[in-house]
């Protein structure tokens, strides 16, 4: 299976000013996602999308292969992923080479365990799902049988549509929420289908001591922390 390694990086971070290469412990913070893309066995191709010269500069300076400055209509604020893949999708089958899944890599979610990757791969091939993200346990508290939902009139209702609430936490079902880590998808769920999940998910649990999303400074300061235990 060929699978394509995506790093999205744009320029324009409002929360953390200039987040993707500024420095986390002495190196920028795509430096993290990348080495754990090299350290795939897996992964056919990785590559970076950027539609920022400071960005793109700074990769190609870590080894990044960067075959192309992504539009800037692909690069706002608003800007969904699913546009920013297919645009690589576009540009590698315009010059004859394809992919059959791709590896999406935020590098806004930079630690990952070594060989996390590899084993996400190995599952999304063992499944045959249409896609694999990788996801961390739902805090009991946030159990969605323990959410509740305000209804038509006024009062409050099981998020679930359940009419009787578990009572005992030791009962909850499992449930987990995307960590951002990675996202895997077959190329033909992304093009025909205009999703990055299709209609069977698997998943990978990763590891909530390493969890950052990085997206405001109070969440750097955590990643900090972070990276003086990990490495």
């Amino acid at each position: 299976m060929r699978i394509l390694g995506l790093i999205p990086a744009r320029g324009g971070s409002k929360g953390i000013p200039g987040k993707n290469i500024k420095h986390l412990a002495g190196k920028p913070l795509l430096a993290y996602t990348y080495e754990s893309a090299k350290e795939s066995d897996l992964l056919t191709k990785t590559i970076l999308s950027s539609d920022d010269l400071a960005i793109i500069q700074e990769a190609k300076r870590l080894g990044m292969e960067v075959p192309f400055i992504r539009p800037s209509d692909l690069a706002e604020d608003s800007s969904p992923t699913l546009p920013v893949i297919v645009h690589a999708l576009n540009y590698f089958s315009a010059i004859g080479e394809f992919f059959d899944a791709v590896c999406l890599l935020q590098v806004t979610n930079p630690f990952r365990r070594k060989g996390f990757i590899d084993e996400a791969i190995k599952k999304f091939k063992e499944t045959n799902a249409d896609a694999l993200v990788s996801v961390l346990p739902v805090p009991h508290e946030f159990n969605p049988h323990w959410v509740f939902e305000p209804n038509a009139n006024g009062m409050l209702s099981i998020a679930t549509g359940e009419k009787k609430i578990i009572s005992r936490r030791q009962d909850l079902p499992p449930s987990y929420f995307r960590d951002g880590a990675i996202y895997l998808t077959k190329t033909e769920v992304i093009l025909k289908q205009n999703s990055l999940y299709g209609a069977s998910l698997a998943y990978l649990i990763g590891d909530q001591e390493r969890y950052v999303n990085l997206d405001t400074m109070q969440d750097w300061v955590k990643a900090e922390q972070l990276v003086k235990t990990l490495f």
